[in-house]
């Protein structure tokens, strides 16, 4: 699967399906702090990626 990370780096992984929240924090990502789209579409936490998807990890901007 290709892993676009919020500072545009790009990483490969090749792991059988996995769920997004497990992905995340094995990357080291707080779930709460960003956002997930695979393919282009935005996902839940609980769906599920492969090695087939493209998975772009976008940090969400805190405001007020």
């Amino acid at each position: 699967m290709k892993i676009i990370l919020p500072d545009k780096s790009v990483r490969e992984q090749s792991a059988s399906p996995v769920i997004v929240e497990t992905l995340l924090r094995d990357l080291g990502f707080d779930p709460i702090e960003v956002i997930v789209s695979r393919n282009g579409t935005l996902v839940t936490e609980d769906a599920l990626v492969a090695n087939d998807d493209e998975v772009r990890i976008i940090r969400i901007a805190h405001g007020g």
